[in-house]
């Protein structure tokens, strides 16, 4: 069996996120260290990440949204990580295609594009209107991609809970990228990634493992 697409998550994927959650912090008024240790506390626990938030006693975050967008500015070229642009053309030179579709607001695709990234389809949840881990996402992301076999489907990302998992469970194959705090902290205690990575150059070494 062939993989002949490969799905690639956003955050901690093909983005460094330490900006954004840089500036969640500022707007709810603690800092980046204080803000990250609530947040890994919250993942190492298996708990949803969002419970940062009340460990710090910001109970309507949501209402920061808005401020923490203005602050951040949008995606810039020093958030890709090095890996990122080359891994989408050795995967096209490899005869792979190649979905950027992610848990991201609907800014980030305009955002995404504009840093030269160059997927034979991209969408954002927002703009899907269902997010991971929800089965609906994977079946809107494989009708976008024309509905090939999930089979022949890599989903790479950094969570276990939102990727791996979720991807085994609708039939595509589970790459795991073990870097961020997802991917630092949590443990695939199922064995649900058939293959797990380090970066993205390796996963353009090592996808054809998935075929033999």
């Amino acid at each position: 069996m062939t993989i002949d697409w490969v799905v690639l998550d956003v955050g901690e994927t093909l983005i460094d996120e330490t900006r954004v959650w840089a500036a969640w912090a500022r707007e709810i008024g603690v800092s980046p260290l204080t803000f990250g240790a609530a947040l890994g506390a919250a993942i190492a626990a298996g708990r949803d990440h969002r419970e940062a938030f009340d460990r710090l006693g910001i109970t309507d975050w949501r209402r920061f949204g808005a401020a923490v967008e203005a602050r951040f500015g949008g995606l810039r070229a020093d958030d890709l990580y090095p890996d990122a642009l080359r891994t989408v053309d050795r995967l096209h030179a490899q005869g792979r295609r190649v979905a950027i579709v992610a848990n991201q607001p609907v800014a980030r695709h305009r955002q995404l594009l504009a840093l030269g990234l160059a997927p034979d389809v991209i969408a954002m949840s927002e703009e899907m209107g269902v997010s991971k881990p929800d089965d609906a996402f994977f079946a809107r992301a494989l009708e976008l991609m024309g509905s090939p076999d999930p089979s022949t489907v890599a989903h790479v990302g950094d969570r276990v809970d939102n990727d791996v998992i979720a991807a085994r469970r609708n039939g595509l194959r589970s790459v795991w990228l073990r870097r961020g705090p997802w991917g630092r902290l949590q443990e695939d205690t199922r064995g649900d990634a058939e293959l797990t990575i380090s970066s993205l150059d390796e996963l353009a070494e090592r996808l054809g493992e998935l075929e033999r």
